[in-house]
C-alpha cells in the first residue's frame, strides 16, 4: 500500500510540475518563431509565413485568450455549396479548426485558453489552421482525422430485393 502512495505521489508530482509551465506570450512568440518561416510583429500580435500562407496569431494575456487566423478568401468568392461545405467541416473535417467568417473574409481560426495551451496544442494549431485554408474548395480537413457522416437513407421505392 505504502508503495502505491509512493507511486502515486510521484505521478501527481510530475503532473503539477508538467502543468507549472503555463503558456504566454514570450513562450508562445518563441514556438511560432521556431515553426514559421517569418515572424513579425509584437508580444500578444504577430504576423508570420507558413509555406507563403500569411497566418496571425493574437493573445490577451489578462483574458487568457489566444487566437491563430489565416485569411482563406474573400466571402463574395464563396458559393453557397462552399459556405455549407464549410458549416459541415465545421462539424466532420475541421477538427481544432473553423471556418468562420469575419469583416467580409472567410478564415481558418483556431481559438483557445492562452495559459492552457501547450507547446504540441500551437504547433499543431498552426498546422491545422494551414491545412483548413490549404484544402477549402476540396477535402476542406484539417488534418487526417475525420467525424464520419451519417450514410444518407435511400429513397423509398429504390431498395434491392433480399436474397432468400
Amino acid at each position: 500500500m505504502r508503495r502505491f502512495l509512493f507511486g502515486l505521489l510521484l505521478c501527481s508530482a510530475f503532473v503539477f510540475s508538467a502543468q507549472g509551465q503555463t503558456m504566454n506570450n514570450e513562450r508562445l512568440g518563441k514556438i511560432l518563431h521556431s515553426v514559421s518561416d517569418s515572424l513579425e510583429g509584437e508580444a500578444g500580435n504577430w504576423q508570420f509565413f507558413i509555406q507563403g500562407q500569411i497566418m496571425i496569431c493574437l493573445t490577451d494575456e489578462g483574458f487568457n485568450r489566444m487566437r491563430i487566423i489565416s485569411p482563406v478568401v474573400m466571402i463574395e468568392e464563396v458559393s453557397p455549396d462552399e459556405l455549407m461545405a464549410c458549416m459541415e467541416a465545421n462539424f466532420h473535417t475541421a477538427l481544432d479548426v473553423k471556418y468562420a467568417v469575419s469583416e467580409g473574409i472567410l478564415w481558418s481560426v483556431f481559438i483557445h485558453p492562452l495559459k492552457e495551451l501547450t507547446r504540441a496544442q500551437a504547433i499543431d494549431a498552426v498546422q491545422q489552421v494551414y491545412n483548413a485554408v490549404a484544402t477549402f474548395g476540396t477535402s476542406y480537413n484539417s488534418t487526417h482525422l475525420v467525424f464520419p457522416k451519417r450514410e444518407p437513407e435511400e429513397p423509398p421505392g429504390k431498395k434491392l430485393p433480399k436474397k432468400s
